[in-house]
């Protein structure tokens, strides 16, 4: 039988993995979205900064993504099952962005010839960068909504199609992308000691700012008839209030700090302001894995798997975190010695 504490442990754990990789590689995803938008006289420039910030670490932040659907499968495979089943298309197509992301930076990064087979490759890389975390949103918003349940009856469309085609997923959708836009941006300012540069991923960061308020109201407008339970636990909840005050703080935060140009404290608030739209998701459909049926505990694994469990994340972590902290003290101290920097011998 399941232990319902030990059930929750690896719930908040997973979610933990989900915050983590919505927060580093969300942001490399959004580096992607700003590639394919990258315009005006330093349009080159700016892809060079952004392929700079992403390059040392885009492959390790995928270890968050991994760690989260192991977990899934391992210590709740019916809800893993049933997310595989029922929301096939949508993440499948979201593995293959992945894929073709990664390989399109890859070989336009090893293309020496700035030629048309480069600037394919760089499209190729931009468009996935941006379809994948609409995918990853509208996955999410199906989940949050309620509609992910296993069906047997109905043609494929009513099976496969219409739990995720709707207006509120694909509004989470729309608000996922804007969200890792604004992660990219924000970071983005303290990638490069160009002014010039700082000031052009200042002006995204503010535009995507006003992008996540517009499609976070356009998401909640929807929820009442989209997703019923989230929009009860975020409006009725004792947690509710608190929770909304912290995330409005932390994104006026944000758009203070950028306009006073404190790059250091716009980081640190767009971090905040990301953890509290996942700290709320989580907390709005609890005790649920999939809402509104299959609770944490009915879906969890034996106890003795969901310990071990946890006792293999521990040993672990002590490996892991470590080395992860290193990869980024190394290419993440600061932004010296940028390509922009050589060239005018700085």
């Amino acid at each position: 039988m399941p232990d319902p504490t030990l059930a929750n442990i690896v719930a908040l754990l997973l979610t933990a993995a989900l915050a983590a990789y919505v927060l580093f590689a969300g942001a490399d995803f959004g580096g992607g979205v700003w590639d394919l938008l990258a315009s005006g006289p330093r349009k080159a420039r700016q892809r060079e900064v952004i392929a700079h910030s992403i390059a040392p670490i885009w492959e390790a932040n995928h270890v968050w993504l991994i760690l989260a659907v192991v977990l899934l499968f391992t210590c709740f495979p019916a809800a893993f099952a049933r997310l595989c089943i029922v929301l096939h298309i949508p993440l499948s197509l979201m593995l293959v962005g992945i894929v073709l992301r990664g390989s399109a930076f890859v070989f336009r990064s090893y293309d020496t010839a700035e030629d048309r087979a480069q600037r394919r490759w760089g499209r190729l890389f931009a468009i996935a960068s941006l379809l994948t975390p609409l995918l990853l949103g509208i996955s999410i918003g199906a989940l949050v909504s309620g509609r992910v349940v296993e069906l047997d009856h109905g043609d494929f469309v009513a099976r496969f199609v219409d739990p995720w085609f709707t207006p509120f997923s694909i509004a989470v959708g729309l608000l996922t992308l804007a969200v890792f836009a604004l992660l990219a941006a924000v970071f983005l300012t303290l990638e490069t000691t160009d002014p010039e540069l700082v000031e052009d991923f200042r002006r995204r960061a503010l535009l995507a700012g006003v992008s996540v308020f517009a499609t976070a109201f356009f998401a909640l407008v929807l929820a009442p008839g989209g997703a019923p339970l989230l929009h009860q636990g975020l409006l009725a909840s004792t947690w509710a209030m608190p929770f909304h005050v912290l995330t409005g703080l932390a994104a006026i935060g944000v758009l203070a700090a950028l306009w006073l140009r404190i790059y250091r404290l716009a980081r640190l608030a767009v971090g905040v302001q990301v953890l509290c739209i996942i700290g709320g998701w989580a907390l709005s459909q609890y005790p649920y894995v999939i809402p509104p049926d299959l609770t944490i505990e009915a879906a969890a694994a034996p106890r003795a798997t969901l310990r071990l469990t946890i006792i293999v994340l521990l040993a672990g972590a002590v490996v892991l975190l470590p080395s992860l902290i290193y990869l980024f003290r190394v290419f993440k101290s600061g932004p010296a010695d940028r390509p922009e920097q050589r060239a005018q011998g700085g």
